[in-house]
């Protein structure tokens, strides 16, 4: 009876989640660089390339190869980036600093969402849906460095996870958006 009580008074006093993880991808609505929002439910039909960006990383350059992705695959491929600067400060910009170097650098016109977190105490819950099993019935990851790639398909299922290492125009991601 005790071990009965104990364990529902852990239940009870257990603290719930501080952030709420919708189901579905196309449940997330983010605020983009310009104070606009992203509605992630537009893009139901589409695959989604989910990107956490820096300015000042190694792999930085890869915005320019994904700005060419979004531009070819535009009719069936939305490329998201989430700048963030969770590994070696390498994002230390402001939402419109970081709109200015995207635009004027790299010609970014895929959609840009503001600064967040994409690890830690302070996750994002689209990151949380990104990197949990439980959420996105696919796989747990942990984001490594800047420009990690996840992949969604039409139907809003987690379906591929990239590395860093691997760029944007590389044969399987290629081969992933054609399938």
């Amino acid at each position: 009876m005790i071990i009965k009580l104990m364990l529902l008074m852990s239940l009870i006093l257990t603290p719930a989640p501080n952030k709420e993880v919708p189901k579905s991808i196309y449940q997330f609505k983010v605020e983009d660089l310009s104070g606009g929002q992203i509605d992630f439910s537009k893009f139901k039909g589409k695959k989604i390339l989910i990107v956490n960006t820096a300015s000042k990383c190694g792999y930085t350059p890869q915005y320019a190869a994904l700005e060419k992705l979004y531009e070819k695959y535009k009719g069936k491929l939305v490329i998201v980036g989430f700048p963030a600067n969770n590994f070696g400060a390498q994002e230390p910009g402001t939402n419109g600093e970081i709109e200015t170097f995207c635009t004027k650098n790299y010609g970014v016109s895929f959609p840009m969402a503001a600064k967040i977190s994409v690890k830690g105490d302070n996750i994002a819950p689209i990151y949380l849906w990104l990197t949990k099993k439980k959420y996105n019935n696919f796989q747990d990851s942990e984001v490594k460095w800047n420009f990690q790639k996840y992949l969604i398909d039409e139907k809003g299922n987690l379906v591929h996870v990239w590395m860093s290492s691997t760029t944007p125009d590389d044969a399987e991601v290629i081969a992933a958006i054609e399938k």
